[in-house]
């Protein structure tokens, strides 16, 4: 049986909820849990940009494109995702990370960015 990590945000709080719409999360309940089977630490609660989604697509993660056989509908401008904390940083060191939203961003992010770099592109 998988064990979620404790629901805990990056600032220390309750982890807020990300998305119902479209759903999101490691555990698709719609927030940025995580567990140690998350090997790619879906923990930053990222709001979606037509740039983002470009680079991502660039550097092979298409996140816009639906897929409707895995029920995905793909992502667009203004939707809010729990993305790769690894690809967060990738952007940002490239210049184009999302916003985020730091109640709903999951502490585990921290294991890879730094609260500083999260603070600088918080949506808040």
């Amino acid at each position: 049986m998988i064990r979620k990590d404790e629901a805990v945000n990056v600032l220390g709080g309750r982890l807020e909820k990300c998305s119902d719409r479209p759903l999101t999360g490691f555990f698709r309940d719609g927030h940025c849990n995580t567990c140690d089977e998350d090997q790619g630490s879906h923990t930053v609660c990222a709001l979606m940009t037509a740039e983002f989604l470009a680079y991502s697509k660039y550097v092979g993660n298409d996140l816009s494109t639906p897929r409707p056989e895995f029920g995905f509908d793909g992502l667009k401008p203004g939707d809010q995702w729990c993305l790769c904390a690894a690809r967060f940083l990738q952007a940002h060191d490239e210049g184009c990370a999302p916003k985020v939203r730091l109640a709903a961003t999951h502490r585990r992010a921290l294991e890879i960015v730094s609260l500083e770099v999260l603070r600088e592109n918080a949506a808040e």
